[in-house]
C-alpha cells in the first residue's frame, strides 16, 4: 500500500460512522474497523504510518489520572514520541489487538530506544474501566508499566474525546459494548500530532516511526 499524506479532518470525515458532540469520529462496535489506511493518497516516504497528517498541528491537551491515581500530562513527554490510543477493558476485538501489537512494537524498538517513546491509552468507557479492570487488562496484555492507561469521569473523558476528534457511545443493540474510535495517533517530540495508525497496524511500522517522531 502506498503511504498517505492526509488532512486530519478529511481523514476523520472519510472514516465517520457516527457524529458525536460536533466532532467527526470513526466509531466501531467493540472497536474493530477497516481503519484509515484504505482512504489513502500519497504519504511522506519517511513514515510507515497509515497516514501523515497535514497540516501538522499541536496535539490537543491531555491530562488525566491513570488507574493508580497518578496525574499524567502529555506535555511532560516532550522529547519523546507519544502514541495515543482510545480503549476499553471489556472490548472483545480491536482493543486487545491494539494493546498486544503495541507491546510487540515496543519489543521491536528494543531497550536502547524504549526511553524515546511513551504509550498512552485513554478510556472510552468511564463506567466499566475501573482501576481493577484496567490493572487486569494491562497485566493480561503484558503492558503493566509500559502503557499509561488514563481513566476518569464521563465529564472528564468526554472533554478529551471531543478535543481529540474521537467518539465513544454505548452500543444500543449490545449495551455491554462501546462504539468507539479505534485509531492510534503518533505525537512528535515537540508535541505535534503527525501520524495516524489503524487498529490493524503492523508493529514494525510503529517501531520504524518512533525514532522519527521523537526527533521531530
Amino acid at each position: 500500500m502506498r503511504k498517505q499524506e492526509i488532512d486530519l479532518r478529511l481523514v476523520l470525515s472519510l472514516l465517520v460512522l457516527v457524529l458525536i458532540a460536533g466532532g467527526v469520529a470513526l466509531l466501531t462496535v467493540g472497536g474493530s474497523s477497516g481503519g484509515p489506511a484504505r482512504h489513502a493518497q500519497a504519504a511522506q516516504p519517511t513514515f510507515d504510518a497509515a497516514g501523515v497528517l497535514s497540516p501538522v498541528t499541536a496535539a490537543p491537551p491531555l491530562s488525566l489520572r491513570n488507574y493508580l491515581g497518578e496525574r499524567v500530562n502529555i506535555d511532560s513527554y516532550r522529547g519523546k514520541a507519544v502514541l495515543v490510543t482510545f480503549l476499553y477493558t471489556h472490548c472483545p476485538d480491536a482493543c486487545p489487538l491494539i494493546a498486544s501489537n503495541l507491546r510487540v512494537a515496543q519489543n521491536l524498538i528494543g531497550p536502547a530506544a524504549a526511553s524515546r517513546v511513551q504509550v498512552i491509552a485513554v478510556s472510552v468507557d468511564p463506567n466499566g474501566d475501573t482501576r481493577k479492570a484496567v490493572a487486569t487488562f494491562l497485566a493480561r496484555h503484558e503492558m503493566t508499566g509500559r502503557m499509561k492507561y488514563l481513566i476518569g469521569s464521563a465529564h472528564e473523558l468526554s472533554a478529551v474525546w471531543k478535543a481529540w476528534d474521537v467518539g465513544s457511545e454505548r452500543d444500543a443493540q449490545n449495551p455491554q459494548l462501546v462504539n468507539h474510535s479505534d485509531l492510534i495517533y503518533g505525537i512528535t517530540g515537540t508535541g505535534k500530532r503527525l501520524t495516524l495508525y489503524a487498529s490493524s497496524f503492523h508493529p514494525a511500522d510503529i517501531a520504524h516511526d518512533v525514532p522519527l517522531l521523537a526527533a521531530r
